[in-house]
């Protein structure tokens, strides 16, 4: 089995003409940013795909040549904010909500 690029949309694709252990999923093709397979590699090469999708590459899963699923990295969450965490840290002034001076106003109506 070996990585052919090109075809339709430039993709990644696989072709069975060399032996499995000739392909090097995880370090072929790193700048790529999705490559697509079907569904029988996508099982047989689960594990190494994950490996390329955490490194940030999406897999596209294709049943006869039609994509079925999208394997993409999860991003991470974000992280929880504490509200107050600046008190102190700076000044609102009394006069924030006031209408600006009509000399700035006319500036956004021209």
């Amino acid at each position: 089995m070996a990585i052919t690029v090109g075809g339709l949309c430039g993709r990644a694709c696989f072709t069975d003409d060399l032996a499995a252990d000739a392909i090097d999923l995880v370090h072929d093709l790193v700048y790529y940013e999705s490559m697509e397979v079907n569904i029988h590699q996508a099982k047989t090469h689960l594990s190494r795909l994950l490996e390329r999708v955490a490194m940030g590459e999406e897999v596209i899963i294709a049943k006869a040549g039609t994509p079925v699923a999208k394997l993409v990295p999860l991003r991470a969450k974000a992280k929880k904010r504490k509200l107050g965490s600046a008190k102190g840290e700076f000044v609102v002034p009394d006069d924030f909500n006031d209408p600006l001076p009509k000399e700035i106003e006319d500036l956004f109506y021209k």
